[in-house]
C-alpha cells in the first residue's frame, strides 16, 4: 500500500498558469482566416470550437470577432478581404448533429473545399468541428494535425476507493464516463484506433489489468499481481505492454506479450522503478527511479543491463513520456510543506543534454505527447480549478481549456 500511495502521489499533484513560449513558425508562414456562422440558430460555442483548433494547428491566425453570414450567400464585411480565407459554417442539431462547411478565398470568393459532416451523437458534435479542421488543413496542404480528432481517456476520483474512467475529446467539451463504480485507474489506449484501452481494477482487492472494447463493451482479463500492477505503455503494433508491478513488494519494470502471454522483468532495482514509456523506435525505455535518492528519469536498453541517467536537471522529476529520442517530464521545483509545489514540465532529448521549459510558473504535471509528437498536453489546476493544457511544439502555440476533474489520477490520449 505504501508504494501505490507513493505512485499515486507521484503523479497527483497540480497549480497554476503558464507563460507564453515564442512562436517558432514565420507568422507570415500561417493563413489569416475569419469564420462565419449561417448556422439558423447561431451560437458562439461552435465557433469557440473552431478558433480553438484552428489556433492549436499552429497553422492559422485567426480572427477572433463572431460573425454571422448566409452560409449560401457570397457578400461580407469588405474588411474581411485582407484575411486569406474565410470558413463559412451551418450547424444543424436535427436527428443528431450535422455540420457543412465552405472554405472561400477572401478576396473573390472562390470556393477552395465543401464538405458536410454528420453525426449520430448529438453530445459528440466537438468532434465535427475537429474534423473540418483537420480537414481544411490538410486541403492547404499544411503538416496533418488528426490528432485533434482522438479521444484523450482519463479516471478521476469521485470518492475514497471510487473513481470514474471518461472518454472525452481534446476540448473536453465532450466528456462520456465509460467505468463507474469501484476503483478503476491508470488507463493507457490499447492501439493506435483507440477501439479500447487497458485499466487497473482494484475492486476487488487483488489488482488486475483489464482490457476494455469502448464500442462493444467487451472486458477481459489480462493479468493480476499483489501489490500494484499499472499499464504504462504499449507497443506500436499493439503485441506488448510495458507493466511496473510489485509482486514482492519492490516495484519493477516488465514487458508483457499478448501473443504468448509471457513477462520478462526489466529492471531488477531494490528501490522503485515505475512508469515506463517505449523509446528510441522500442529498442530502449525511459521510466522513473529513485535509484539516485530521489525521484529522476533513467534510460535502459531492453535486452541490456546498463541504466543511464536520462534527464539531468531537477532533482524531483516524478512522470515523463517519450516519443522516439525525445523525452516531456514534470520536475517539482519547490517543496512547501503545508501550500502548493511548484512544478514545470520539460522537454529534452536522449541525444543530447539539451533541455528547455514548456511552462516557467506554476504546478504542471501528466505531461503527454500526441500520436505524432508534435504537440504536448499536460493537466494543471489553479485556485481549486482544473485546466487542460496544450503546447504545440513546431509553432509554439499554447491552448488551456477548463477541466472540472479536480482529482485527476490519470490521463492518456
Amino acid at each position: 500500500m505504501r508504494i501505490v500511495i507513493w505512485f499515486f502521489l507521484s503523479t497527483f499533484s497540480l497549480l497554476a498558469i503558464d507563460a507564453k513560449l515564442t512562436i517558432e513558425t514565420d507568422v507570415e508562414q500561417r493563413a489569416k482566416v475569419a469564420l462565419l456562422d449561417g448556422s439558423a440558430l447561431p451560437e458562439e460555442a461552435i465557433f469557440n470550437l473552431f478558433v480553438s483548433d484552428l489556433k492549436i494547428s499552429g497553422h492559422f491566425l485567426v480572427d477572433g470577432t463572431y460573425r454571422t453570414e448566409s452560409f449560401e450567400g457570397g457578400t461580407w464585411d469588405g474588411a474581411l478581404k485582407s484575411k486569406e480565407y474565410l470558413i463559412k459554417y451551418r450547424y444543424v442539431q436535427s436527428g443528431g448533429a450535422k455540420l457543412d462547411i465552405r472554405l472561400l478565398k477572401a478576396s473573390d470568393g472562390t470556393e477552395v473545399f465543401r464538405k458536410r459532416y454528420a453525426i449520430n451523437s448529438v453530445a459528440k458534435r466537438p468532434f465535427l468541428v475537429h474534423k473540418a479542421v483537420s480537414d481544411i488543413n490538410a486541403v492547404l496542404n499544411y503538416p496533418d494535425i488528426s490528432w485533434i480528432n482522438r479521444y484523450i481517456v482519463f479516471s478521476k476520483y469521485t470518492a475514497p476507493r471510487r473513481s470514474e474512467i471518461v472518454v472525452a475529446d481534446y476540448t473536453f467539451a465532450y466528456q462520456k464516463s465509460v467505468i463507474r463504480g469501484g476503483l478503476n485507474l491508470f488507463p493507457k489506449w490499447a492501439d493506435a484506433k483507440q477501439q479500447a484501452f487497458y485499466y487497473t481494477s482494484y475492486t476487488h482487492g487483488l489488482p488486475t489489468l483489464y482490457k476494455l472494447n469502448i464500442y462493444t463493451g467487451q472486458r477481459t482479463k489480462i493479468a493480476r499481481s499483489q501489490g500494484m500492477l499499472v499499464c504504462s505503455d504499449v507497443s506500436r503494433d499493439g503485441s506488448r505492454l510495458l507493466l511496473t508491478m510489485a509482486p514482492t513488494g519492490q516495484p519493477d519494470i516488465y514487458e508483457y506479450d499478448l501473443r504468448s502471454g509471457q513477462k520478462r522483468r526489466l529492471t531488477t532495482f531494490s528501490g522503485i522503478d515505475v512508469g515506463a514509456k517505449y523509446a528510441e523506435e522500442e529498442q530502449s525505455i525511459v521510466f522513473v527511479s529513485n535509484r539516485l535518492g530521489y525521484p529522476n528519469i533513467f534510460k535502459k536498453g531492453i535486452g541490456s543491463a546498463a541504466v543511464k541517467q536520462a534527464v539531468y536537471r531537477g532533482r524531483n522529476n516524478n512522470a515523463c513520456d517519450a516519443f522516439e529520442n525525445k523525452v516531456i517530464y514534470a520536475s517539482r521545483e519547490s517543496s512547501s510543506v503545508f501550500g502548493a509545489n511548484t512544478f514545470n514540465i520539460y522537454l529534452t532529448s536522449l541525444d543530447s543534454p539539451e533541455t528547455r521549459p514548456l511552462t516557467t510558473t506554476g504546478s504542471n504535471q501528466f505531461p503527454r505527447f500526441s500520436p505524432d509528437g508534435n504537440v504536448v498536453m499536460y493537466i494543471k489546476q489553479r485556485f481549486g480549478a482544473s485546466s487542460v493544457g496544450y503546447v504545440n511544439l513546431q509553432s509554439g502555440a499554447t491552448l488551456l481549456f477548463p477541466f472540472e476533474a479536480h482529482r485527476l489520477q490519470s490521463i492518456d490520449w
